[in-house]
């Protein structure tokens, strides 16, 4: 299994009700696309408080490096993800994507 992580910087002015748009649209990809599975996101509630402005974030469960490459090359998944670079702070700066094999 692959877990897709996903952290951003979301600009100051961008609201929670946008960014919980973004994160609907994300798992409806997820919902639909074979090998995809258990999307999870929202704001970070840590008590360590050391996100660094990485206050929200998702992951996505793959089967495998394939069913990730189908979600990558998805258009919906393209124009939601174009939404969460359009809406960081300074752009793909304000995105981080981490691969684990787990």
């Amino acid at each position: 299994m692959i877990k897709h992580i996903v952290l951003t910087r979301f600009r100051a002015d961008v609201s929670e009700e946008t960014i919980a748009e973004i994160y609907a649209g994300l798992a409806s990809v997820t919902g639909r696309l074979a090998g995809a599975s258990g999307f999870h996101g929202g704001r970070s509630t840590s008590p360590e408080k050391i996100e660094r402005g990485y206050m929200h974030g998702f992951t996505i469960d793959f089967e495998s490096f394939d069913a990730l490459a189908a979600y990558s090359e998805d258009a919906e998944h393209k124009r939601w993800g174009a939404e969460i670079v359009a809406h960081a702070e300074g752009g793909l700066d304000g995105v981080l994507v981490l691969d684990v094999e787990a």
